[in-house]
């Protein structure tokens, strides 16, 4: 491309850089990088590696509303990283820029959904009465809100992959609505944090003035167990890796593309890489299905009456059906 040395000086695009070249170089890619092979297949393999045995335990332990979203975060996840692996390869590849980008900022959402799933279990095990909300009403808060979240980083991450290099208009849109769903995110992290430290304090005063010993020996029981607290250790860790993560994604998207932050890979990787991975694997590590039977077995039973549901719903008619609602609903209700 020439420019006139006397004239005013000449606007050079890069909507049609397909590889780097003497005009197109690797700077002037949204991420200004060649991003690194080996840390990035690393991560790819780990989340494949926990995407396997979140399906093996998710069978064997049957705890599916919990396995399924955390698989489906992982497989997001390892297709954002295998798309980093390929921009290693030519910075410039639009597809796999666009890939990495919604897989790997949508994917987190999916996972506090599993972390969302734990506090209603934990309640229904130590005592329900201590709890600010009815359990079965936090996964009815926080899931329909952490979708929300999902939703509008959806939109804004197609908005951005659409926007190109031609409608720099779009692509700051897309940016704000992306922002916009990660502060969200964080703000339901927070509330959902904060509604679990109060719990544990109240739990743990119960516990002390010794009315948990004289009235609910199983709860006690459950509280001391130490695989229980180790199931805890892990989603509070998975907890906090993931409000980090969220923090650091508003600062790098609240530049702009291009910024550099989003041009920095080493705080990439720590804060948005290691802060996710370390979570999964936790949690993959220490599952529910081992280490606090109580919510496998009330995940079961509830997909276990779903499906009896499913198959009696359509010979049940007239005054049988009411009977067989009200049957039902007995038995969930103690359950839930």
């Amino acid at each position: 491309m020439s420019t006139n040395s006397t004239g005013p000086p000449q606007h050079i695009s890069f909507k049609h850089c397909t590889e780097v070249g003497p005009l197109c170089p690797v700077e002037a890619t949204v991420l200004g990088y060649y991003p690194n092979l080996g840390v990035n297949a690393f991560l790819a393999a780990a989340f494949g590696l926990c995407m396997i045995g979140l399906i093996g335990t998710g069978i064997w332990k049957r705890t599916w509303g919990y396995s399924i979203a955390l698989t489906a975060g992982c497989i997001l996840e390892f297709a954002g990283y295998i798309a980093r692996v390929l921009l290693h390869q030519n910075p410039w590849n639009s597809n796999a820029f666009q890939t990495q980008i919604c897989a790997i900022i949508l994917a987190p959402t999916l996972i506090c959904i599993s972390v969302y799933l734990t506090l209603k279990h934990i309640t229904l095990s130590l005592n329900p009465d201590l709890s600010r909300l009815r359990p079965r009403l936090y996964p009815l808060i926080f899931v329909p809100a952490d979708v929300s979240c999902l939703i509008l980083q959806a939109i804004g991450g197609s908005l951005a992959a659409s926007a190109g290099y031609d409608n720099p208009n779009l692509l700051l849109t897309g940016d704000r609505v992306i922002i916009a769903g990660i502060a969200l995110q964080s703000a339901v992290l927070g509330g959902f944090g904060g509604m679990c430290v109060d719990y544990y304090l109240r739990v743990r005063a119960w516990v002390r003035s010794g009315e948990a010993e004289r009235v609910a020996p199983e709860a006690l029981a459950t509280w001391n167990d130490r695989r229980f607290r180790m199931f805890c250790y892990a989603v509070a860790g998975a907890y906090a890796g993931i409000l980090i993560r969220c923090i650091y994604r508003i600062a790098e998207m609240a530049g702009g593309w291009g910024n550099p932050i989003m041009q920095d890979e080493p705080s990439f990787i720590v804060l948005e890489g290691f802060c996710i991975v370390i979570p999964v694997v936790l949690l993959t590590a220490f599952p529910p299905g081992v280490l606090f039977p109580a919510m496998a077995d009330r995940e079961a039973q509830r997909f276990r009456r779903k499906k009896a549901a499913d198959k009696a719903e359509p010979v049940a008619s007239g005054d049988e059906g009411a009977q067989s609602e009200k049957k039902e609903t007995v038995p969930e209700a103690l359950s839930v």
